[in-house]
């Protein structure tokens, strides 16, 4: 219901390679973390978070939101090489 705070929670399947992991030959893993976090509801940004690399693969991440109007969230979720992973997901406020 409308001015109702509700959790929105996120989890992205995604390795976290720190660079320091070695593959079956030997040889160093590259590292490809998700170093950063947005979140925009109706195009406004409503959280953002910068991600270091120790955090564990698949990171979960759970934030509070306000529902004050039906929408949509934008989740991106961008790797140290600038690739980015998005999802789209609408919300309805009776």
């Amino acid at each position: 219901s409308i001015n109702e705070i509700i959790e929105i929670k996120t989890l992205l399947r995604h390795p976290m390679h720190s660079g320091r992991m070695k593959d079956a030959d030997g040889n160093n893993i590259p590292r490809k973390i998700i170093n950063k976090f947005s979140v925009s509801f109706n195009g406004k940004p409503v959280f953002r978070v910068d991600i270091e690399p120790s955090i564990s693969s698949n990171p979960y991440i759970v934030f509070p939101f306000k529902a004050l109007e039906s929408g949509v969230f934008d989740f991106v979720w961008t790797e140290d090489t600038g690739d980015q992973y998005t999802m789209t997901k609408k919300i309805t406020v009776s």
